[in-house]
Formats: C-alpha cells, sequence, structure tokens
C-alpha cells in the first residue's frame, strides 16, 4: 500500500479539503507520524501536519504562527518524493506560497484545497466517506477547537503520570 493511501492520511484529506478542520488534520496526521516515524521531525508527514497548523493558526489570525508553520512545511514537501505523489506537487507548493505571502501581508484566511491528482486517491478519499460520512460542526468550534475540545482524557492522563512520577 502506498503511505498516501492509509487510512489516517485519508482522513487527513477529508478534513482538510471537505472539512476544513485543520485541527483534526494534525491530530490525525501526528497519530500516523507517530506510528510510522516518531521523533524524526524532518519526516514529510511533520510537512503536512504543519500546513494544516499553518491554515488553523491563519483562520485564527496567529500571522506569527501560521507563517512559521507554514515555511516549514514548504521546505518539507518541497522534494518530499513518495510523500507528494498523488498530489500536484508544483501547484501545492504554489499554495504554501501564496499562504506565505497572504499571511506576510495580514490578509484574512482563505482556505485552499489541497490539489490531490491521483484517482485512486481520490476514490479512496470517496469510498472513506461513504463508509463515514462527515458531519457538519459549529464553525466557531471548528475555529477554536484546541480550547473548546474536551480535554478530560489528556488531564487524566497527565495526573496519572504525576502521581507515578511521585511515587518513585
Amino acid at each position: 500500500m502506498h503511505p498516501l493511501q492509509h487510512k489516517l492520511f485519508i482522513q487527513y484529506i477529508i478534513h482538510f479539503n471537505i472539512e476544513k478542520d485543520y485541527f483534526e488534520c494534525h491530530e490525525v496526521g501526528e497519530e500516523y507520524w507517530k506510528a510510522l516515524a516518531p521523533k524524526d521531525k524532518m519526516h514529510p508527514l511533520t510537512g503536512w501536519i504543519q500546513v494544516a497548523v499553518g491554515m488553523y493558526h491563519w483562520r485564527r489570525s496567529n500571522y506569527p504562527g501560521a507563517l512559521r508553520s507554514f515555511i516549514r512545511s514548504k521546505a518539507k514537501l518541497s522534494d518530499a518524493g513518495i510523500w507528494v505523489e498523488g498530489f500536484d506537487r508544483s501547484e501545492l507548493i504554489e499554495q504554501i506560497s501564496g499562504a506565505i505571502l497572504a499571511v506576510t501581508e495580514r490578509k484574512p484566511f482563505e482556505p485552499f484545497q489541497l490539489p490531490v491528482i491521483s484517482k485512486e486517491l481520490q476514490e479512496s478519499v470517496a469510498a472513506y466517506m461513504l463508509e463515514h460520512p462527515s458531519k457538519e460542526q459549529d464553525p466557531h468550534f471548528i475555529m477554536h477547537k484546541h480550547r473548546l475540545r474536551d480535554r478530560s482524557s489528556i488531564i487524566n492522563l497527565r495526573e496519572q503520570r504525576k502521581k507515578r512520577n511521585l511515587e518513585l
């Protein structure tokens, strides 16, 4: 299987192109990266994650955060080999470059589509969506998801770790 056919990357494309839920792109991208190349911060998957993080920051008018993320993603995806197969690579880099310029000029958020050109990838996205239809979400929630999501499991996990560390 081509690595971009992985279920988590298919979800990434859906979150990015259809739902415009860039926080979830980050979540599924990070899950895939941690399973595949943990701690390799130069892995091309981190470039994909940073595109989504850039979009999330830009939408929230965090221009410095968006700029950093877009610059890093462009560097990693410009020559990412297999990790950009199935995409119009020059169009992708042009879109990221346009986002860098827009963010530098403090222009309002303007979403773009990842340029998927592979029929197989398009079919995988369509098939996944048939099995897992998207639910419409509140735009305010999507925009501020990192603050509004349920974090109880994360907080519980941190408390358990603290407790274990105190016992040692």
